[in-house]
């Protein structure tokens, strides 16, 4: 392992994103197909997306300032999501909060998710062998999306990460080994949106970006630490034509370098056991 962490830049000052940071909208490749997008379907889709913790209740005004949709548009959207059940009224604010549905929605995928069926039993295994954080997520737009989070941290955390969580790509582990395996293209075309959207952080977190992504070719990993006394690990995992990204982490003072030198072939034999579990699943 020796030279790993030099190539791996200590982000222990790595800016936390600003709660007003304009988020990507989907990208231009994501949509399948030739046939022209249902823009009523797309808007009603955003309205929900417009939904996170710490906006969990909405108004139409709130909705009409997060997705650019007009307040006559946001009022027949909210209409009709509350008639096929994806919303709910809370009737002293008149603002709208997500209903029961969605959860079923996202266990549903959750339960049919054969990354997950594969993956989880080998992440939680690992987990409780070295007592240390074991996830893995999926790349959203311009965030990563926790598709499972196993803690087995060594002391307490404040921080807490659950399945459903998002965390941004650009300044996380899982993001930049995302980025490291994403299509040049789509890496080309997120890097411009944060470019925009940080710009006046944005030539250190590139370089940042950048020294992650070398990492990533030459070790098989990257590290970073973007929440105080969190270092984190991180790989890209394909499967099924997907780049998903998994994660090891430790809440401690310990030192970046040492922290990282400790992990890293945690990871990396988790990364093994788990495309192997792939190959024999494919091969059934």
């Amino acid at each position: 392992m020796h030279g790993i962490t030099a190539k791996t830049p200590d982000m222990t000052n790595t800016p936390t994103p600003a709660p007003h940071l304009v988020r990507m909208k989907a990208l231009p490749d994501d949509k399948p197909g030739i046939s022209p997008a249902n823009r009523s379907l797309e808007r009603g889709i955003e309205l929900l997306r417009s939904f996170r913790p710490g906006s969990e209740l909405l108004g139409n005004a709130d909705l009409a300032e997060r997705t650019g949709l007009s307040r006559a548009t946001i009022s027949r959207l909210t209409q009709t999501l509350v008639g096929v059940g994806l919303l709910q009224v809370e009737p002293r604010s008149r603002a709208f909060r997500l209903a029961p549905a969605v959860l079923s929605i996202g266990h549903a995928m959750r339960t049919g998710s054969s990354v997950l069926t594969i993956a989880a039993p080998l992440m939680r295994q690992a987990a409780e062998q070295n007592k240390i954080n074991v996830g893995l997520a999926a790349p959203d737009r311009d965030e990563m999306v926790y598709l499972e989070s196993i803690r087995y941290n060594r002391r307490p955390s404040l921080r807490s990460v659950v399945s459903g969580q998002r965390v941004p790509m650009e300044l996380t582990s899982l993001g930049r080994a995302y980025l490291a395996s994403a299509p040049e293209a789509r890496r080309n075309t997120l890097m411009a949106h944060f470019g925009q959207a940080r710009r006046t952080t944005w030539r250190a977190l590139a370089a940042e970006i950048l020294l992650a992504i070398e990492s990533v070719k030459d070790y098989g990993f990257c590290a970073a630490s973007w929440q105080p006394e969190v270092v984190a690990i991180a790989t890209s995992l394909p499967f099924q034509g997907t780049q998903y990204a998994l994660n090891v982490s430790l809440s401690t003072a310990e030192p970046f370098k040492d922290v990282v030198a400790e992990l890293a072939p945690k990871l990396l034999a988790l990364r093994k056991s788990i495309l192997h579990a792939f190959d024999v699943a494919a091969a059934d």
